[in-house]
């Protein structure tokens, strides 16, 4: 379970993990640890909120917003900007979004999208900061938990490559059950209303992924946990009294 742990630690943030070598199965149980390593992200979040606690709203907003990209490595953001440079370039046909999603450059397209998710992130924060940053647990743990059940309800459509040793040494009873766990947790941490928004943009991704591609990449999962965290970021900043 450590192993698993610090795998996942080690393919979605850059903090240190000591990990040098690993087998396709612990790949696969990697993911199960996904929710976990949002926790951490989000606990380190809450921490940075509270020493910044007496700065400035927006200058807060923006150090921690800096440090979410910096602890992650910016490796979800390059995954929307690929994703939308290849939606809007691939006019509907499959093997040219795919071909597109697989070039490294990132087009005024994706630019663009990681813009307006940054400065939606942005206002959102600076909103929640007023209130409870207990919040900043939730966007994290749900993003990556939304990543087990992505992987165990939707195709991997890219030979070779970590994403499909993930995809193919998943155990599924796992996914189910730490997809429910997050999701349980959110609930008690944040009420319902995040973790249906979260639901609800997870439904319209699949979706839209099934319909141009007939399942997912890891540019379109890394789409994904950026597009969750940004709606629940804004559904809580929507709730604030």
């Amino acid at each position: 379970m450590m192993q698993a742990f610090l795998l996942a630690l080690q393919f979605l943030t850059c903090l240190p993990a000591p990990v040098r070598g690993y087998e396709p199965h612990q790949v696969g149980r990697s993911l199960l640890s996904y929710p976990l390593v949002g926790l951490l992200v989000g606990a380190l979040l809450m921490a940075m909120a509270s020493v910044l606690a007496a700065a400035p709203l927006p200058l807060a907003a923006a150090l921690i917003l800096v440090a979410w990209v910096v602890i992650t490595g910016a490796l979800h953001l390059d995954g929307l900007a690929d994703s939308a440079d290849a939606w809007v370039g691939g006019h509907g046909e499959r093997e040219r979004t795919l071909a597109i999603m697989k070039d490294p450059a990132a087009g005024p397209v994706g630019v663009t999208a990681i813009m307006l998710t940054l400065l939606l992130k942005f206002v959102a924060l600076q909103t929640m900061l007023a209130g409870s940053p207990t919040a900043l647990l939730l966007a994290p743990l749900l993003g990556r938990t939304a990543l087990p059940l992505l992987f165990l309800t939707t195709p991997y459509v890219r030979a070779g490559g970590l994403g499909e040793a993930m995809a193919h040494h998943l155990p599924r009873q796992g996914a189910l059950l730490v997809t429910a766990s997050g999701a349980m947790l959110a609930v008690f941490i944040g009420g319902f209303l995040p973790v249906l928004m979260a639901g609800a943009v997870f439904v319209l991704l699949r979706t839209l992924m099934m319909r141009r591609i007939a399942g997912t990449t890891g540019d379109t999962a890394g789409a994904t946990v950026e597009l969750v965290e940004a709606a629940v970021l804004v559904t809580l900043a929507c709730c604030m009294e």
